[in-house]
């Protein structure tokens, strides 16, 4: 199963992997409605290393994050929506207000963003290089979100009988 419960356990797998010599991958976001930008960015995310780990806001980071409303779907279907994406081999679910603590549990080589940074606005830029690890920008330009799409679907909706 992709989907891990703890840091911890996380922490003991990825171990695992490094002893092996296997580079290890984090990505993380929301992934609130998937779209073709998160699935550009996961994949080559993925090209960035041997084990992609994608770290997903909890539910209540999301409400957070994006305002009332979202998420959109329960952090579990968003789990398991990821889990069936070919390139990602794990996925833990994070309530804090960015990964710095996985970050620096797991250590991976690489952490991997969205086009919607550089590697000099991460905001876990200083984590990730405090303990010899690499910041990649991945996904191509941003051509969606998740905020746009639902806009266009509140803008475009047609569901009212008209009698």
């Amino acid at each position: 199963m992709k989907n891990i419960s703890t840091l911890e356990e996380l922490d003991r797998i990825i171990r695992s992997h490094k002893e092996h010599g296997e580079r290890i991958v984090l990505a993380n976001g929301c992934f609130d409605l998937i779209h073709v930008g998160h699935t550009r960015y996961l994949r080559e995310s993925k090209r960035c290393g041997d084990i992609l780990v994608v770290a997903i806001n909890s539910d209540s980071s999301v409400g957070r994050l994006k305002g009332p409303g979202r998420p959109i779907l329960p952090e579990s279907e968003r789990a398991a929506i990821l889990s069936a994406f070919e390139c990602v081999d794990y996925i833990i679910v994070f309530s804090e207000p960015n990964v710095e603590k996985i970050l620096q549990t797991i250590k991976p080589d690489v952490h991997a963003k969205g086009s919607d940074y550089t590697r000099e606005t991460v905001p876990e830029r200083a984590t990730v290089l405090s303990y010899g690890g690499e910041i990649a920008i991945t996904g191509g330009p941003k051509v969606r979100s998740t905020s746009e799409i639902l806009s266009y679907i509140r803008n475009n909706d047609t569901s009212e009988s008209h009698g």
